[in-house]
């Protein structure tokens, strides 16, 4: 790894939630653990029931985190921005990778095995209780949008969807980033077709509510799509 590749890495774990309490010489220790990957749009990071090794961070680029059922449908539960934690649970068990993960755009990803991950643990006691609170907060993620897809209609789950997409790895101050998905990726993280959202999705364009730009949803109006998320119409 270059100087400045080790570099990003380590300020990319550094700004985690998972190590931000980390002091320099601490940060440089773990930074010292790791190794950088590049994956290439549409590349498989893993797979469901792959052996959890490693813990990743998100240095650059768009990670989509998706299951499938057997009949080849697929729900995804997140997308992953820079900065953003992906493997974590296999920290705690070291078993099989519970969800797919496959790389939206080209992406790097700096990586630590889970025995280096390990040590550094049990020699910084306190990052225990750190990352039981990371997967505390994934898991509530989780089970809202699984709550979401079972019990709330298309328009509310697709506002919300797309209200949580755009604040996901938003930086600079901004409230809203754009959101780069087709959409038919959209459908997959909604659990709907692709003709539907299309069809919801040119309505709000043509109220002013978001924009559409070669396979980009922005959100033009963030008052009127809240509006839409909260609304207790259940049609």
């Amino acid at each position: 790894m270059l100087p400045n590749q080790l570099e990003s890495a380590r300020r990319v774990f550094a700004g985690c939630f998972l190590f931000s309490d980390l002091v320099e010489g601490e940060s440089r220790s773990l930074g010292m653990r790791l190794h950088l990957k590049h994956f290439a749009s549409g590349e498989t990071i893993f797979r469901m029931g792959d052996a959890g090794e490693t813990m990743m961070a998100v240095l650059s680029g768009t990670i989509k985190v998706s299951v499938s059922s057997q009949d080849g449908n697929e729900i995804i539960l997140a997308i992953l921005h820079p900065n953003d934690i992906i493997g974590e649970i296999a920290i705690l068990d070291g078993r099989e990778r519970t969800a797919d993960a496959t790389a939206l755009t080209d992406a790097h990803l700096a990586i630590l095995d889970r025995r280096d991950v390990i040590a550094f643990f049990d020699a910084h006691p306190r990052m225990w209780a750190r990352i039981v609170d990371v997967l505390c907060r994934r898991l509530r993620a989780t089970n809202e949008h699984f709550a979401d897809v079972a019990l709330l209609p298309l328009s509310k789950r697709l506002a919300k969807a797309l209200i949580r997409l755009a604040r996901n790895g938003a930086q600079g101050g901004k409230s809203f980033r754009d959101i780069a998905m087709s959409q038919a990726e959209l459908g997959k993280v909604v659990n709907a077709s692709r003709e539907n959202v299309n069809k919801l999705l040119a309505d709000w364009k043509g109220k002013g509510i978001v924009s559409i730009r070669r396979g980009v949803v922005k959100i033009a109006d963030a008052e009127g799509l809240e509006e839409l998320a909260e609304s207790r119409d259940l049609s």
